[in-house]
């Protein structure tokens, strides 16, 4: 083992990506079952994910399926990234996630974001106000209270109400993000951020990273900057398998680039007649991606830590086949040296 990836810390995003030949159901099932395997693999973390009306990826509420992650598992952390505040009342968000607390004290994460998950007419759906997320800040302001027990200021509306059920632990809220605006945010509030990697293929990660350093301001929770990527990665037993299982991720971004967005298809059925201009797509996609063996992502994840400064990476890996996935998580967990649980 490389004692230099040793240090780096790994958890995992699942987000209930939907497949050819199965059931939505299954992908939501699927999640549940690739949990307790992180968890018996030594991951630290296992988040998942909101989107609605997506017919690719079917977590549509996180909360219920961290409840059943948290009544199989005994020590991973588990976490949302994320919910989707401006849908919801953070009231009603911190006492959902004081309930998982107490299903799982002092193992919940919840990350929020302002993005809405899905397109804009669903997103009027799940709130009729077009404008809730001009009031993003100060819905997170108000969650950080509740979720942590402490009262709102007098005159606020919430002022004497409180978010039960009360416990000695409490979650831990994260800004997720994929631009500046969360970074800033992040380090106004003192919290700790996550930067969606696999959102914008890291395009402006680094300045994010940066920016949320330098603002930093330290707050009753957390007394120092404290970051990690989410980033999208594949490893198999061979090179050659791994880009052969790449191939359904390639195929789903090449179509949904064209807006066709469905389930993932198996690899052997994936490959198209592709245009020039999604030929050079492909290439690029390719010559960034994070796939091959478990030394050579190994390897990639840990410059690409370094380069970031973070001590975590939370990877998403997308399959076809459940087996394949996780089989990938099997062999970075061994080449980083996580200690399996019994």
């Amino acid at each position: 083992m490389n004692t230099s990836t040793s240090r780096l810390r790994l958890s995992v995003l699942d987000q209930s990506v939907a497949v050819a030949g199965r059931g939505q159901d299954a992908a939501i099932r699927q999640t549940l079952a690739l949990a307790q395997h992180a968890e018996a693999l030594g991951y630290d973390r296992f988040w998942v994910s909101e989107h609605h009306s997506h017919p690719s990826i079917v977590g549509t509420a996180p909360e219920v399926l961290m409840a059943a992650i948290a009544a199989r598992t005994q020590r991973i952390r588990i976490g949302s990234a994320g919910v989707m505040l401006p849908h919801y009342a953070p009231l009603k968000v911190a006492e959902q996630f004081r309930v998982l607390d107490a299903l799982a004290p002092g193992r919940i994460d919840l990350g929020v974001g302002r993005a809405p998950g899905s397109d804009g007419r669903t997103a009027q759906l799940l709130n009729p106000d077009r404008h809730a997320s001009d009031n993003f800040p100060q819905q997170v302001m108000e969650l950080q209270a509740w979720v942590s027990g402490q009262p709102l200021p007098v005159g606020h509306p919430g002022h004497n109400v409180f978010a039960y059920p009360a416990s000695e632990t409490s979650p831990d809220v994260w800004m997720l993000g994929s631009s500046d605006y969360g970074a800033q945010l992040a380090a106004h509030l003192g919290l700790p951020y996550a930067f969606a990697w696999f959102i914008t293929d890291g395009q402006g990660a680094e300045h994010a990273l940066r920016l949320y350093r330098e603002t930093f301001r330290p707050s009753a929770r957390l007394s120092k900057p404290q970051a990690t990527v989410c980033l999208w990665a594949l490893a198999a037993d061979t090179e050659e398998e791994a880009w052969h299982l790449f191939e359904s991720r390639a195929r789903w971004r090449m179509d949904r680039n064209l807006g066709r967005i469905g389930p993932m298809l198996p690899p052997e059925l994936a490959v198209r007649d592709y245009s020039a201009s999604e030929q050079l797509a492909l290439a690029q996609l390719k010559d960034n991606a994070l796939v091959g063996t478990a030394d050579v992502v190994a390897q990639k994840l840990q410059h690409l830590a370094a380069r970031l400064q973070v001590d975590e990476v939370v990877v998403i890996t997308w399959t076809h086949d459940p087996q394949a996935q996780r089989r990938s998580y099997e062999l970075l967990a061994q080449a980083f040296g996580l200690t399996p649980q019994s």
